[in-house]
């Protein structure tokens, strides 16, 4: 079975975050691994399109009901019309995440993902205990995929 990665992180960041996102939606790709997001922009459209230039697949959970709301690099869209509920799925579902910086959204599935066992991998961002930070986007993925369970 294919490890599934999900990338969390802020919809309004900056572009140096955006770069690390892709790269790190590349190095989910490149490993053959699946990616998942919360499938809207910022972290989430970034890792996407990094993931699909490099061939990879990504779904996404959407917060709303309707497929539309995906960014446009989302391969597989689950419109859940569960509102920001769907991160206790994002953090749930996949064999591990690895968060980028963000907002108390991020935070909400970083603890999530801790709370469920799932192991997360901070790249920049929330400072939070049982996390383990990763220096590089390539690094994050690595240590994702031989956490991951």
């Amino acid at each position: 079975m294919r490890k599934v990665i999900a990338v969390v992180g802020g919809s309004a960041v900056s572009r140096p975050v955006l770069n690390l996102a892709e790269r790190v939606g590349k190095a989910v790709a490149e490993a053959g691994a699946v990616l998942l997001t919360g499938g809207r922009g910022g972290v989430m459209e970034a890792a996407c399109k990094g993931c699909r230039e490099a061939g990879g697949l990504n779904i996404a959970f959407l917060p709303g009901p309707d497929r539309s709301q995906a960014n446009r690099f989302v391969d597989i869209a689950f419109p859940t019309d569960l509102g920001e509920a769907r991160n206790a799925l994002v953090a749930g579902c996949a064999h591990a995440v690895v968060a980028l910086e963000g907002g108390s959204g991020t935070l909400s599935e970083i603890a999530l993902g801790l709370k469920r066992g799932v192991p997360v991998v901070s790249l920049g961002g929330w400072k939070v205990a049982g996390v383990v930070e990763a220096r590089g986007p390539e690094e994050a993925v690595s240590e994702a995929l031989r956490l991951g369970t």
